[in-house]
């Protein structure tokens, strides 16, 4: 990647101040798209613009791809929909060039389809919309190789030759029957191995890996990653080839989502980058805070209802933070690997209950040692025996329930099509604060001398 230093943005400014055409391009020639993008972040709008106007087509398309998203938005507010269509679009494959439209409003997108040229690019992007941006058929590019399973070798070898000219890259050739139905594979070692072979299909590999038009993302990167993939053909209800998703794409969706959960664990409403505005960072962050806000001030009514308890035997607030600490980690740690199972497709809701009675096995050694532990430390050095036993039982008793409800707040979720990640963050550690301070005040209450 390009390191650009200020003496070197410098430069670039003036050059565009004194629109100095010729020097601009000698400078970008060389960049790589996403060098680009990142000089992008260096300069204005204006400035920005003026570099856009001087790529040509397939490497504007690529810069403007490599852009986040906010400065995507922003510079292609800067230009008109025909600008899009034939200085952008044209040079995309479908898949992206879909991704870009589905940014804008509706009318924008209406409006640039009119300006593409090609017809039957501008269809293909018209029939990908139409599918779920979170499904297999939203993911997909039509860009492909194709050949018949009737084919003779050289006839497919002709065809692979005309239809590679439109790819930017080749993973596959795909075989389909006269009904454009998936056949299978054909491998391009069989080229050089069976070049006399009479048809296609007696040397292809049948029944390929694929996936439906509708099959979520999820699914899509759990089947990359267990057939090691680098591309895997889509089809629809009654089996024809519609289009490829590539392992880059994946990837990208991939990353997206574990933004998104990582975002969700750590208590932000929404996704957010470190340069949004100041009122889009609160809008995102506030509303868990609250509801932290409200969970403790519950805990605050409940010690309230307990003061009594606690001004009889003052040690027992000591453990306060013990309980609400435990409680909040182990709940945490359980909902992890039950979000986890469920993001990799190793855990479902017909293995739901094996899972539920191991994290109950697992809660309760660690219960038993933690309790265990916390006894023989007050026992020697805290001289209250009614403390020491509602301190350790009410351990015991939390980091069971913790467990167990860290377990089956993200099935639950699950099984409602709500985002499990939801609960691997604060939700977690808010309910078992209160829950664990209402068992723990409880078991003092009922141990009190």
């Amino acid at each position: 990647m390009e390191k650009f230093t200020p003496e070197y943005i410098q430069n670039v400014q003036q050059i565009i101040k004194n629109d100095e055409k010729d020097k601009a391009r000698e400078l970008l020639k060389d960049l790589h798209p996403a060098d680009i993008a990142e000089l992008y972040q260096q300069l204005n709008l204006d400035e920005a613009e003026y570099i856009y106007m001087l790529l040509d087509g397939e490497k504007a398309a690529d810069v403007l791809l490599e852009l986040d998203e906010d400065d995507r938005k922003k510079m292609l507010k800067q230009l008109p929909s025909e600008v899009i269509a034939k200085q952008f679009i044209d040079y995309m494959d479908s898949d992206d060039a879909v991704d870009l439209i589905r940014e804008m409003d509706e009318d924008a997108q209406e409006e640039i389809l009119s300006h593409i040229d090609d017809v039957e690019q501008a269809g293909d992007i018209v029939d990908l919309l139409k599918y779920d941006e979170d499904t297999a058929g939203g993911l997909m590019g039509t860009e492909m190789v194709v050949v018949n399973e009737n084919w003779s070798m050289p006839e497919c070898v002709k065809q692979m030759r005309i239809q590679a000219e439109e790819l930017g890259e080749l993973y596959y050739v795909y075989v389909v029957d006269d009904d454009d139905r998936l056949k299978g594979v054909f491998p391009l070692k069989k080229m050089i191995t069976n070049p006399s072979a009479s048809k296609i299909k007696h040397v292809m590999r049948k029944d390929p890996v694929s996936v439906k038009t509708d099959t979520p993302i999820e699914e899509v990167a759990v089947t990359f990653e267990k057939y090691d993939l680098v591309a895997v053909p889509v089809i629809d209800s009654i089996g024809r080839l519609v289009g490829q998703i590539t392992v880059d794409d994946v990837m990208d969706e991939v990353r997206e989502q574990s933004e998104r959960e990582y975002q969700l664990a750590s208590g932000l409403s929404q996704d957010v980058e470190s340069n949004d505005t100041v009122f889009t960072q609160t809008a995102a962050r506030l509303p868990w805070l609250l509801i932290g806000m409200f969970g403790g001030l519950a805990n605050s009514v409940i010690l309230g209802n307990f003061e009594a308890n606690i001004a009889r035997n003052p040690a027992t607030a000591l453990f306060i933070p013990l309980i609400g600490g435990t409680g909040g980690n182990v709940g945490i740690q359980s909902s992890a690997i039950v979000v986890q199972g469920l993001a990799n497709g190793k855990l479902d809701m017909k293995t739901a209950g094996k899972q539920l009675f191991k994290e109950l096995g697992v809660a309760l050694i660690n219960a038993c040692m933690i309790s265990l532990l916390v006894f023989v430390y007050n026992w020697f050095f805290l001289d209250n025996m009614a403390t020491t036993v509602s301190v350790s039982l009410s351990l015991f008793a939390v980091v069971i329930f913790a467990s167990i409800f860290g377990t089956l707040v993200p099935l639950t979720l699950e099984r409602f099509k709500i985002d499990p990640a939801i609960a691997t963050g604060p939700f977690i550690t808010i309910t078992n604060d209160i829950i664990g301070m209402l068992i723990y005040m409880s078991i003092s209450y009922m141990l009190a001398p």
